[in-house]
């Protein structure tokens, strides 16, 4: 039988179905049995990432991911994954929290990055600013002899996810990620990551020419080897197996 899997949900709560979506299709099922069992908290009274990292205000949103984590351990997960690539700057929080594995999408998503790179150094982040102030992605491609590189507006990107959230994808929120990952396409940046489960919604925007993937299609196809194929959780978090 497939092992549950716990999800933090509500970061945005479009993402987190998205991510249930893509579970859904990812499995080749004849019956409902053959699904992923998820328990799914969708808290969408998680405190503000942007508000946290970007504006330096309001409240930390460590503890109530901890208390998130205790509650999808209790309640029978077996492992936790959280879609919302910027809450990963407080992975710790939840890793210490519980005694089950967290699925860490940074982790595996620059492991995916190293693998596409060939012979270039350098990987395009598509994400919100916060992404970049806080340095999400920074040392752990350092440590694979890669680079950062971030479209030049990130206010824009920043606008754009707000739109996202409260009206959903539309022609500004295309046009805004298109016109980011066509910069970095011309700045020579091949390889691009799709680093936010709001762009995730408009993710088949990129430039053409880009080799662009999707953070969240990377935890997909996690979250089904520890659940399906029952990985372990340490070839999950070295980017091991089918990735």
């Amino acid at each position: 039988m497939p092992r549950t899997v716990g999800i933090l949900g509500g970061m945005g709560p479009q993402a987190t179905v998205l991510l249930m979506q893509k579970l859904i299709a990812a499995v080749p099922a004849a019956d409902d049995r053959d699904h992923i069992p998820l328990i799914v908290d969708q808290n969408t009274q998680v405190p503000s990432r942007i508000a946290r990292l970007i504006e330096g205000t309001g409240d930390d949103p460590a503890p109530v991911l901890a208390d998130m984590a205790r509650r999808l351990e209790l309640a029978g997960a077996e492992a936790l994954a959280m879609s919302c690539n910027t809450a990963h700057h407080f992975a710790e929080a939840i890793r210490s929290a519980v005694t089950i594995p967290f699925i860490d999408m940074i982790d595996l998503s620059v492991a995916r990055a190293r693998q596409l790179a060939g012979g270039s150094s350098r990987i395009g982040i598509l994400a919100s600013p916060a992404v970049c102030r806080i340095r999400l992605f920074e040392d752990k491609l350092a440590r694979l002899g890669l680079t950062a590189a971030y479209p030049t507006d990130q206010n824009a990107l920043l606008r754009a996810i707000q739109s996202i959230k409260a009206r959903g994808a539309g022609d500004f929120s295309r046009d805004v990620f298109h016109h980011a990952s066509a910069e970095l396409l011309a700045n020579g940046v091949t390889v691009q990551m799709i680093a936010c489960t709001e762009f995730s919604l408009v993710a088949d925007s990129h430039a053409v020419g880009a080799r662009a993937f999707d953070a969240l299609d990377v935890l997909v196809e996690a979250i089904v080897d520890f659940s399906v194929r029952r990985m372990s959780p340490i070839s999950l978090h070295t980017g091991a197996g089918s990735m």
